[in-house]
């Protein structure tokens, strides 16, 4: 198991890095707001799990072990893999999801994309015993640079996508958001404003 990882970051995405580490590039699925507040030649140290397929090893980092601990402790209920783990972190704070689970607060859990009242009330069955105390919260995620022209909507349209919501909701939060694109806001800000639309 790779428990962590520290390196250079070479490239940054929307929902991923790439970390150098002794020569070699590994690439890392993270949640948007902790690729945000990384740039290219920073330092980055990652709590980390390596999820192991037939077909493929694949990295997710975290920016603290407790946000990797809940990744792994939600995936223990039936039906929830990395990918609908990972889109649990980008909607809500670790802390968030477990004040929701331990007060059965089906409303903030099916705000994530993929996880309807059913997957919900499992969540709670499962996990409301299993969640330990509230960590503190984390540090805010930085802005990151300007977004320029349109290429944001498809940049953040494709990571909205990739995070389980449908081209037509992903649309509608961008129409909302694009007033922070005229003022300048970033594409990683524009992500995480989106992402609290569509959590609303």
């Amino acid at each position: 198991m790779i428990a962590s990882l520290s390196g250079a970051v070479l490239t940054v995405g929307l929902d991923s890095l790439v970390v150098g580490v002794g020569g070699v590039g590994l690439l890392v699925h993270t949640t948007p707001s902790t690729a945000a507040s990384l740039r290219v030649g920073q330092s980055a140290d990652l709590a980390t799990t390596l999820v192991v397929r037939e077909d493929s090893l694949t990295l997710y980092g975290f920016a603290s072990p407790d946000e990797r601990s809940l990744f792994e402790t939600v995936q223990t209920v039936s039906g929830v893999g990395p990918r609908l783990a990972l889109a649990m972190l980008a909607v809500h704070s670790p802390d968030a999801l477990r004040r929701a689970i331990t007060a059965q607060d089906l409303a903030t859990l099916t705000k994530v994309p993929g996880i309807g009242r059913k997957g919900a009330e499992r969540l709670v069955l499962e996990l409301r015993d299993k969640l330990g105390v509230l960590a503190g919260e984390g540090p805010a995620a930085t802005g990151g640079p300007a977004a320029t022209d349109e290429a944001w909507r498809t940049q953040v349209r494709e990571a909205l996508v990739g995070l389980g919501w449908n081209t037509k909701q992903a649309d509608a939060a961008l129409d909302t958001v694009a007033p922070q694109a005229v003022e300048g806001a970033g594409v990683s800000a524009l992500l995480r404003a989106a992402l609290q639309e569509l959590g609303r």
